[in-house]
Order: structure tokens, then C-alpha cells, then sequence
């Protein structure tokens, strides 16, 4: 059954990864298993405020995040030529520096950082060597026991396993493509539809689940 933390707060999880349309069927599963257990995914993309500077959004929800994910997966230049992403690693700075010189609550700060491969992070980034890094491999269900894993061990709480999560995912994009197709909306549309939105659909689902009674073991 799924174990609902109380705090609003201390169940906010900073989401630091890409937004393209390439790294959604990592991102939903990811934002689902951090929603279908109970806590608040926060992401810069939140919010579409043109007059509000991206950093100070950033910095914002560092701040009040206890927990972070941090995915590095993206590190690698895909073409020639082709500029490395910083915003990732940068943004995991940006947290390891809130908790080291944060305030007494901020110290308390925890961390899951993902890479693709096993250790392809160490040549790009060579301060995280003797940390705890996890690998994807870009497969979505890999990542979701992964998340599982980590915030079970880190809020010492009680969760369904990683794969009663993947199966519940699987039932919640069954309900979503039959709910998107009913309001006739196009494939265009649901893969540039705002995080937001997708996160609505996962609270209601979610809700609509309670309410029924169905568990999930």
C-alpha cells in the first residue's frame, strides 16, 4: 500500500534533469514514483513566467528541497561540434553547496545523482568518484527502483516494491492515452504538453485510485 508522508515541505524533491522530448520516458516515470509515494516533485519548468529569472527559481526550490534528483545522464555531446549541458552539474553545485553552507535544515539535505552508464561520469566529472552514483542505462523502470530505493531508504519509510510502482505507472499511461484520446488530442500535443499538466494527471489518477480502495503490492 502506498505510504503518504505529512509536511508538505519535507516532502518537496527538487528534479534536476533535461526537458526535451528525448528524455520523457525517463522524466514521467520518475516524476510518478516520486508522486504515487507520497511526495512533491518540484522542477524549474514548473512555472512559464517569462519575467521571473530561471536562476532565482532554481535557487528557490534548492533551498526548500530536502531531497534532490540530480540526473547527469546528458553530460556527453551527442554531435559534433555540439556544445556540452552544463545546467545539470551546475545545478548539482548549486545543492551540495546549499548543504554544506546552508542553514542547520539545509545540512540535512540528501542527494540521488544518476549517470547513464556504470562510472561514465568519472572522466567529466572526477569529484564525484567516491560517491554514490547510480546508472539508468536510459531505461525507464531502471530508474524508477532506483528512485524507489533511495527515497525509501532516505525518509526510512515503508513503500510498495519498484516493480508494483512500474506496474502502476504502466496503469496510469494506459489511463492517460485513452483520457488524451478521448479529448482528442494529437500525439504533437501530449508530447509538448506542460509538466504541470502531465502532474495533474498523475495526482488525479492517483486520487481517483484512493478513492476506490485499489492497492497496489
Amino acid at each position: 500500500m502506498m505510504t503518504i508522508m505529512t509536511g508538505q515541505r519535507t516532502k518537496n524533491v527538487f528534479i534536476n534533469c533535461p526537458y526535451d522530448r528525448s528524455y520523457r520516458p525517463i522524466l514521467l516515470p520518475i516524476l510518478f514514483t516520486v508522486k504515487f509515494l507520497g511526495f512533491n516533485p518540484r522542477l524549474a519548468m514548473e512555472s512559464s513566467d517569462s519575467g521571473s529569472m530561471r536562476i532565482n527559481k532554481i535557487l528557490g526550490l534548492i533551498k526548500n528541497c530536502p531531497y534532490a534528483i540530480h540526473d547527469l545522464s546528458r553530460l556527453r555531446a551527442n554531435r559534433q561540434r555540439e556544445l556540452f549541458r552544463m545546467n545539470m552539474p551546475f545545478e548539482l553545485g548549486l545543492d551540495i553547496g546549499c548543504r554544506v553552507f546552508g542553514r542547520k535544515e539545509q545540512k540535512r539535505k540528501k542527494c540521488l545523482v544518476f549517470e547513464k552508464g556504470r562510472y561514465s561520469l568519472q572522466a567529466a566529472l572526477s569529484d564525484l568518484s567516491n560517491s554514490n552514483v547510480y546508472a539508468h542505462k536510459d531505461d525507464p523502470k531502471t530508474a524508477v527502483l532506483h528512485v524507489r530505493n533511495w527515497l525509501s531508504h532516505e525518509a526510512n519509510t515503508t513503500t510498495p516494491s519498484g516493480t508494483v510502482i512500474w506496474y502502476a505507472y504502466n496503469d496510469f499511461m494506459g489511463y492517460l492515452d485513452k483520457w488524451l484520446r478521448k479529448e482528442e488530442f494529437l500525439k504533437i500535443d501530449t508530447d509538448t504538453m506542460p509538466l504541470p499538466e502531465l502532474l495533474a494527471h498523475i495526482d488525479r489518477w492517483i486520487k481517483n485510485i484512493q478513492q476506490k480502495g485499489q492497492t497496489y503490492r
